[in-house]
């Protein structure tokens, strides 16, 4: 991936494209460019842009929808739209659903270049500062080649110089923490403290103790003074992991310390000040957990002001590879034995497993069979048997194909009841087409309509 700043340019005019090209690269700019809205998403995660300039007026897919189609997945993403087209009441509209800027052609170079500046440092440059020989510091124990993560990380860093409250979803083995980590790197708190607590680990009355501390004498076995979390990272960050288990007596308390920005240890009278930044994490669904009463709505909008979801392995194999490699990498360091590496086979099984453990799944495997191993290839046998299951063999493209047109000529079939008009008309084929499809995969309308 080049460390240059990165743009992508999305015009059917292909002249245009290479105008564009020309100055952008002059200007230090690693340029991408697809002469078609479809071709530039596909663009996307292959290039992983800073940001993206479209025109608007496009056969197929306009600007606008390539827009909405980028900011479902990448909502942080800065988005310069050009137009030979341009009108007062568009640019209100673009402007109003998020994109960056709204220029008409024809349109003045320096202009263009610093909106597209402006639209990097304040939206996409954050994410490659704090870098240290080329490494992004605050980051450096995410490893991630997968676009899906570096929007995550991208979102990160954007909120890493606040102070409101973080919430960290994702399933368990993601990597939660490592986040929780990065963000207090890349803030403004990074001297203090990082402390961390699991919730669902400690019992009620104990996690009470661990968070706010306790007095000498009050209960029994508390023998001596006790300093809880809160004053430890006081100036730092605390990571509430698994905050979807505390106690709901507890929430009340936790919610009072933020409130009040002060903590009452467990039998003391005095209060006390403490400064300390909160992210918390579930692998829960917190907003099931409060319509059902066993998460309190007040504290859950205090913790839950910027939302950041990790997504499963299984959604992001391109990060698979580098994480074993990562892995075997340290695990040689720290290490008396020789560096091991995958066989082809070993690193395809890896790669299609279904990894409901995630990263730390992923990490548990690779020391378990790095260890036992006896020669420098690791075989596929080995891999198959830590994973204790078959693995998922990835598909064939045909295949694939087969599956998704069987499974959606079977629910557009349920959709119209078999009515063959209708259903022609919402895949935008023809009825003949239709037919053809509908024999090759065994399917009959009339099993479909309704007995009535």
């Amino acid at each position: 991936m080049s460390t240059r700043p990165r743009i992508l340019l999305v015009d059917d005019d292909v002249d245009l494209l290479k105008l564009l090209s020309i100055r952008l690269n002059a200007a230090g700019w690693d340029v991408a460019t697809a002469d078609n809205a479809e071709r530039g998403l596909l663009q996307l995660d292959k290039h992983q842009p800073h940001v993206v300039i479209t025109d608007l007026r496009m056969d197929g897919m306009d600007g606008m929808a390539l827009f909405d189609a980028i900011h479902e997945h990448h909502p942080t993403l800065p988005v310069i739209i050009l137009t030979a087209h341009g009108t007062i009441p568009e640019a209100v509209e673009a402007t109003k659903r998020g994109v960056f800027t709204f220029l008409t052609k024809p349109f003045d170079s320096k202009e263009l270049l610093s909106c597209v500046d402006k639209a990097y440092r304040i939206n996409a440059a954050p994410a490659e500062e704090g870098a240290v020989d080329g490494v992004r510091a605050w980051r450096e124990e995410i490893i991630s080649h997968s676009a899906a993560m570096e929007e995550v990380l991208s979102q990160a860093y954007r909120v890493a110089g606040s102070n409101i409250g973080i919430l960290i979803q994702g399933e368990s083995g993601t990597g939660k923490e490592l986040l929780a980590q990065a963000i207090h790197r890349a803030g403004a708190r990074r001297a203090k403290p990082f402390l961390a607590v699991n919730c669902s680990a400690i019992p009620e009355l104990l996690l009470e103790t661990e968070l706010f501390g306790h007095n000498k004498g009050a209960f029994t076995g508390a023998t001596q003074d006790h300093k809880g979390l809160f004053q430890a990272a006081d100036g730092g960050t605390l990571f509430l992991d698994e905050i979807g288990d505390m106690p709901l007596a507890l929430q009340a308390k936790l919610l009072r310390v933020l409130q009040e920005k002060e903590i009452r240890p467990v039998g003391s009278t005095a209060s006390f000040p403490v400064d300390v930044r909160i992210i918390s994490a579930s692998h829960q669904d917190l907003e099931d957990l409060v319509k059902n009463r066993r998460f309190r709505e007040d504290l859950y909008y205090r913790l839950n002001v910027v939302r950041l979801e990790i997504p499963p392995l299984r959604e992001r194999p391109e990060d698979i590879q580098p994480l074993v490699n990562h892995f075997l990498r340290r695990i040689a360091r720290n290490s008396t034995t020789p560096a091991r590496s995958f066989s082809a086979e070993a690193m395809e099984c890896l790669l299609t497993a279904p990894w409901p453990g995630n990263v730390r799944q992923l990490l548990n495997v690779v020391e378990h069979t790095a260890t036992l191993c006896s020669t420098p290839v690791i075989p596929v046998s080995l891999v198959q048997r830590a994973l204790r299951q078959k693995t998922g063999a990835l598909p064939s493209l045909s295949a694939a194909r087969r599956k998704f047109e069987r499974e959606y000529l079977t629910r557009l079939l349920k959709m119209t009841e078999g009515n063959i008009t209708q259903a022609a008309r919402l895949a935008q084929r023809n009825r003949t087409e239709l037919y053809k499809l509908l024999h090759r995969y065994e399917l009959d309308p009339e099993s479909f309509r309704s007995k009535d």
